[in-house]
C-alpha cells in the first residue's frame, strides 16, 4: 500500500525558463575554485609534521593500525583454526602448484611461507589467503620451461645415452623463477607508489574469468603427463597446447597402468570427500582435509609397498629440510622476461583485488587497491630473494580462511607457522609422494574454474559484448598461450570500448504528454514530437571518433540533408549573380540604343528647327523672325530636357522592373529553400548533449559547424542539458560568439522547447505545455 502512494506523488514546479545566461545569473555561478594550486600540493607534500608522519607510516603499514587494536577474545579462537585449517592447505597444494612452476615441490613450501609474512604486515585485506595459485603457477612454469628447457641439459650417460642433468636443470629455473618474481613485484611496487591501482579497472570481470577458464586448461593439459606417467614433448608459442594434447594422445597406448591407477584412486577420493564437504558445510564445524589425508595415505602406501621400484611410479624425490640462505635473484635474464614479469603482474594483481573487494564488501571495510599492489610487489620482491615464485591470492583457502571464522590476516601467520614446522621438520616425509597424486589435487581445484563456463548461458542472455570479450579471452588464452592471450585480450577489450562509443544509440526525443519528460520516440509509443522541433541525442560523450557519424545522423534522423540542400543554395547563388550581371548588362546595352536614337532625333529636330526659322523671317520680317527664334529655342531647351530625361525614365523603368523581378524571384528561391529545409515542418533542433562528459577540439569544429550550416537554411539550433564542466571547456575553446550566444544554451530540453514555442508565436502550446507541467 505504502509503494502504491509513492508511486502515486506528484510534484508541481513553477519557474522561468532558464538558458545558460539566465541559470549563472540565478545560481550565482561563481569562478573562485576550492581546489588547492598545484604549488599548495607541492607544499603539502613536502610539509613535514608528527600527524602526517603518523598517517604516512599508517598507510603504507596498515598493520600497525589494526594489530594494537586486536580483540584476542572476539577474533584470537576463529584466526587459529581458520590458520590451522589454511595452513593444512597449504601444503599439498603448494606442492602441487610447485609443479606446474616446473620446480621442484619444496619450492612450493617455500612460497607458502615467507611472502604470506610479507603480506600480513602491508595488506589491507582480512581474509585473503595469500601464497600458490595455478594461473600464476602455470605462467610462471611457461617462462621456466622455455629459458631452461630440459635440451638444454643434455649429458652423456655412462652406457652411451643422453640422460637430462635434472639437478642442474632444476638450479637454473630456480634461478630464473627468483629473477622473474623479483621483477614481478618491482613492477607492482611502482604501479602501487605512482597509484596506479585503477590499471585493473580495464580487466574487466569477463575478461579476467575467461583467462582464468583458459589458464585452466593449460593446467590441466600439463599435469596429463603425470595422470598417465608418460613424457610428452615441448612445445612453446601458439598452438603449442593443441600440440602438447596431440602428441599426449599419441602416447596414450604408452601409459604406466600402475600410475594411472594410482591417480584414478586419489582422483575418485579427493572428489566424493570434497563433494562432501560442499554439501555438509553449514553442519560440519571443520571441513574435511582431504588434500592432506590423500597426501599422507599416498606416502604411506607408497613407501611401505615399494612402489617407485617395483613399479616405477614417478614420486616427490628429496625434500631437503631447514631454510635455504637468501640469495639475490640473477638480473641477467631481466631483460628478457620483462613482458612475462609485468603480465604476471597485472594477472596476480587482479585476481588479488577483486577477491580482496569481493571480502571487503561482504563485512563493511575498504580494501586500497593501491596499497593491495604494494603489499603483493613486497611479498613478490622479499620472496624472490628467499627461493619462492610469484604469489597471488587463491579462492579455494581464501573461502576456507573466511568460512572457517577466519577475521584478521593472524590466521596467515599461523598457517606460516604450520608450513615453516613442515619445511624444518616433517618435509623429509614426503619424499616417497606420488607426482600423480599431487596432479589430481590440481586437477581437484580447477572445479571452480571450469564453472565458469556456466558464465556463457547468462552473458548470452545479458550482455553479448562481454560475451564476445569471454570467449575471445578463452580462444586467445588457448591458442597463443598465457601471455599473448592476455595481451590480445585487453586489446579486444579496449576495442569494445571504443566501438561502444564510436557507435552510440542516436535518439529523436519526443514529449511524454503531460510532463516535462522527453524520450525516444522509436522507445516509447506515447512520446510525441513537437512540430516543428527537432530533438536529437546521443548515448555517449562527442568526441573525435564519434563526431562525424553524429552529423550524419542528425541529418538523416532530422530528414535534412544540409549537404545537398548548401550545395543546391550555392548553384542558386551562383545562377541568380549570372542572370543579375546578364540583365545589367542588358540594361547597359539598351541605355546605350536609346541614347544614340535620342542624338539622332535632336539633330533632325534641330534641322526642321532652322528650315521652318529661315522661312519665318522670310514672311515676317527680323522681329517676328526673333520671337519666333526665341520661342522656337525655350521649346528646344525643353525638348532637350525631356528628350535627355526619357532614355533616363526608360532606364529607370529597366532597372526597376529588373530590381523587382530579382527581389520576387530571390524572396521566391529563399521560400523554396527554407521549404525544402523544412519540408517536414521543421524550424528548430535542439541538441541534447547531457550524456557528453568532455568536449575536445573536434567537437567544438563540428559544433560550430552545425550552427553556422543549420542557419544558412534557417533552421535554429539550441544545445540543452549541457554539463558544467563541458560549458567551461567550450568557453576555454570560444565556442560562444555573436553567432553562437551563451543565450542558444538550456539547462533543459523542456526550457530549450518552451523558448522556441514562445519565439515563435505559439501560445496556445505553451499555455497547454505549461498547465500540463506546471511549469
Amino acid at each position: 500500500m505504502e509503494e502504491k502512494d509513492l508511486q502515486s506523488v506528484e510534484y508541481f514546479v513553477k519557474r522561468e525558463v532558464l538558458d545558460e545566461l539566465c541559470l549563472d545569473e540565478v545560481a550565482q555561478k561563481g569562478t573562485w575554485s576550492t581546489k588547492p594550486t598545484l604549488g599548495d600540493q607541492v607544499k603539502e607534500s613536502l610539509r613535514c609534521s608528527v600527524p602526517r608522519l603518523k598517517h604516512i607510516l599508517l598507510t603504507w603499514v596498515p598493520v600497525l593500525s589494526w594489530l594494537p587494536r586486536y580483540s584476542i577474545r572476539e577474533n584470537a579462537l576463529g584466526d587459529l583454526i581458520s590458520g590451522c585449517s589454511v595452513g593444512i592447505m597449504h601444503l599439498p597444494q603448494g606442492m602441487a602448484y610447485a609443479l606446474l612452476a616446473s620446480l621442484r615441490p619444496v619450492y612450493g613450501l617455500y612460497t607458502s611461507l615467507f611472502p604470506v609474512l610479507v603480506y600480513f604486515i602491508f595488506g589491507t585485506s582480512r581474509h585473503i589467503s595469500i601464497g600458490t595459485f595455478a594461473v600464476i603457477s602455470i605462467m610462471v612454469g611457461s617462462v621456466t620451461e622455455r629459458l631452461a628447457p630440459d635440451s638444454n641439459f643434455i649429458v652423456n650417460g655412462t652406457n652411451g645415452t643422453e640422460t637430462v642433468d635434472i639437478d642442474k636443470r632444476d638450479a637454473y629455473r630456480v634461478q630464473v623463477a627468483c629473477s622473474l618474481t623479483v621483477l614481478t613485484g618491482i613492477f607492482q611496487i611502482l604501479l602501487g607508489v605512482v597509484r596506479f591501482g585503477f590499471v585493473v579497472t580495464y580487466l574487466s570481470e569477463p575478461l579476467i574469468r575467461g583467462y582464468t577458464t583458459g589458464s585452466a586448461c593449460h593446467v590441466c593439459v600439463s599435469q596429463l603427463k603425470y595422470l598417465f606417467g608418460i613424457t610428452p614433448s615441448r612445445f612453446t608459442g601458439p598452438l603449442s597446447l593443441i600440440y602438447t594434447v596431440l602428441d599426449i594422445c599419441g602416447l596414450l597406448p604408452q601409459t604406466q597402468v600402475p600410475e594411472l591407477v594410482v591417480s584414478l584412486v586419489a582422483l575418485a577420493v579427493l572428489i566424493v570427500v570434497k563433494e562432501i564437504n560442499d554439501c555438509y558445510r553449514q553442519k560440519l564445524p571443520l571441513p574435511i582435509p582431504i588434500e592432506l589425508v590423500v597426501v599422507i595415505a599416498a606416502t604411506i602406501i607408497t613407501h611401505f609397498c615399494e612402489l617407485p621400484s617395483k613399479y616405477n611410479i614417478d614420486v616427490v624425490g628429496e625434500i631437503p629440510s631447514g631454510l635455504k640462505a637468501p640469495r639475490a635473484p640473477d638480473t641477467t635474464f631481466f631483460s628478457g622476461i620483462i613482458g612475462d614479469a609485468f603480465a604476471v603482474a597485472i594477472v596476480g594483481f587482479a585476481i588479488n583485488i577483486s577477491l580482496g573487494k569481493t571480502f571487503g564488501l561482504k563485512y563493511g571495510y575498504k580494501v586500497d587497491s593501491n596499497q593491495e599492489l604494494v603489499a603483493l610487489g613486497l611479498s613478490n620482491t622479499i620472496g624472490g630473494f628467499f627461493h619462492c615464485y610469484s604469489v597471488t591470492s587463491s579462492l579455494s583457502r581464501s573461502l576456507v580462511q573466511e568460512s572457517t571464522g577466519g577475521k584478521t590476516q593472524v590466521a596467515g601467520v599461523i598457517s606460516s607457522i604450520i608450513v615453516l614446522i613442515t619445511v624444518l621438520k616433517i618435509g623429509p616425509l614426503f619424499e616417497d609422494l606420488p607426482k600423480a597424486v599431487l596432479s589430481t589435487i590440481v586437477f581437484v581445484n580447477l572445479k571452480g574454474m571450469f564453472k565458469q563456463f556456466m558464465d556463457l548461458p547468462l552473458l548470452w542472455k545479458t550482455n553479448k559484448v562481454d560475451l564476445l570479450v569471454w570467449l575471445v579471452t578463452f580462444i586467445s588464452t588457448i591458442v597463443l598461450n598465457l601471455d599473448m592471450g592476455l595481451a590480445v585480450a585487453v586489446a579486444f577489450s579496449m576495442l569494445t570500448i571504443i566501438f561502444r562509443t564510436q557507435l552510440p544509440r542516436y535518439s529523436i526525443l519526443g514529449n511524454l504528454p503531460g510532463t516535462e519528460l522527453y524520450l525516444d520516440t522509436d522507445t516509447y509509443k506515447e512520446a510525441k514530437e513537437i512540430p516543428g522541433i527537432k530533438i536529437f541525442r546521443s548515448s555517449a560523450t562527442i568526441y573525435y571518433t564519434n563526431a562525424e557519424m553524429f552529423l550524419e545522423v542528425l541529418q538523416e534522423k532530422s530528414g535534412i540533408e544540409i549537404g545537398k540542400l548548401l550545395s543546391a543554395k550555392k548553384k542558386r547563388d551562383a545562377k541568380q549573380k549570372r542572370k543579375q550581371e546578364k540583365e545589367k548588362k542588358k540594361a547597359k546595352k539598351e541605355a546605350k540604343k536609346q541614347s544614340l536614337s535620342c542624338t539622332f532625333s535632336l539633330k533632325e529636330s534641330q534641322m526642321n528647327i532652322e528650315n521652318v526659322s529661315e522661312r519665318t523671317r522670310e514672311r515676317n520680317g527680323n522681329s517676328v523672325a526673333f520671337s519666333m527664334t526665341e520661342t522656337a529655342t525655350d521649346g528646344l531647351h525643353k525638348g532637350q530636357v525631356n528628350l535627355a530625361y526619357e532614355p533616363d525614365i526608360t532606364m529607370s523603368d529597366s532597372d526597376s522592373d529588373t530590381g523587382y523581378d530579382h527581389i520576387t524571384e530571390f524572396s521566391r528561391h529563399g521560400d523554396e529553400e527554407k521549404k525544402r529545409a523544412c519540408e517536414s515542418g521543421t524550424h528548430s533542433i535542439i541538441l541534447d548533449i547531457s550524456t557528453t562528459s568532455f568536449v575536445d577540439t573536434v567537437t567544438v569544429k563540428t559544433l560550430k559547424n552545425i550552427f553556422r550550416d543549420f542557419g544558412e537554411v534557417n533552421l535554429d539550433i539550441y544545445l540543452a542539458g549541457c554539463q558544467a564542466c563541458v560549458v567551461e571547456q567550450l568557453e576555454a575553446a570560444d565556442f560562444f560568439s555573436a553567432s553562437i550566444p551563451k543565450s542558444r544554451l538550456f539547462i533543459t530540453v523542456h526550457d530549450a522547447v518552451l523558448y522556441i514555442l514562445k519565439k515563435r508565436g505559439k501560445a496556445d502550446f505553451v499555455l497547454e505545455v505549461f498547465r500540463n507541467t506546471q511549469m
